[in-house]
């Protein structure tokens, strides 16, 4: 007998490259929402914009919200869908990715809440390096999204070594605030700075975990 409520596998497949396009354009929606957590970290920290610090707590919400389910979403599809080797090494990717992204958005709360912290203070003679570095993780994020949309080999290797800058910016900075010889403000100020640009190194630091993925993505060679 014939059952005519059975999926074909053409069927199957087709349902299971759905899912699998709804759950990377989440993806992509968790990463815009983390990358603009990060302008909210420069506008709290640099542009002293005590508003952006109130913002972020809220976008955190709706990331782990994204996070939590993309990851039961790849769960799924792995264990009701019998996906192919491919498709195992995207889904574990991803699964992986959302991690570094929810961590890059942690820590840009973070930055907010030492922003908030800082605010009675005036602005200290490292501001504009912090800032530079600042920048440049955003960049290595919005890269590492680019890369992820594109899968792009060439933009995610990239990426290792704009991390590279970063951890310079890390050395040079905190040799500039353990030195500081002016500490009519107190000393809470240089601890907090010095939080600051471990956060911003370890945002750098997924962003390269990111880019690693994207590579293991296209290529299946793990770093």
């Amino acid at each position: 007998m014939i059952n005519l409520f059975s999926d074909s596998p053409s069927t199957t497949r087709t349902h299971f490259e759905r899912q699998m396009k709804r759950v990377q354009q989440d993806v992509l929606r968790m990463g815009a929402l983390v990358e603009n957590s990060c302008w909210l970290a420069r506008e709290a920290l640099i542009a002293r914009d005590l508003e952006a610090a109130h913002k972020i707590a809220r976008q955190d919400k709706k990331i782990d919200v994204l996070y939590r389910q993309i990851e039961q979403d790849c769960v799924n599809l792995m264990a009701l869908q019998a996906p192919v080797s491919q498709d195992l090494r995207l889904l574990s990717a991803l699964m992986q990715l959302v991690r570094d992204l929810e961590r890059i958005g942690d820590y840009a709360q973070d930055i907010c809440e030492v922003a908030v912290q800082l605010f009675p203070y005036p602005e200290q003679p490292v501001t504009d390096r912090v800032a530079l570095m600042l920048d440049r993780c955003r960049a290595m994020v919005a890269l590492s999204l680019e890369a992820l949309s594109s899968l792009d080999l060439e933009s995610a290797k990239s990426i290792r070594e704009k991390d590279d800058l970063v951890d310079d910016d890390y050395e040079s900075i905190y040799t500039a605030l353990v030195q500081e010889p002016d500490l009519q403000n107190g000393v809470e100020p240089i601890v907090l700075l010095t939080l600051v640009i471990r956060y911003l190194e370890r945002i750098a630091d997924h962003a390269t975990n990111i880019g690693d993925r994207i590579t293991y993505i296209i290529t299946g060679e793990r770093f």
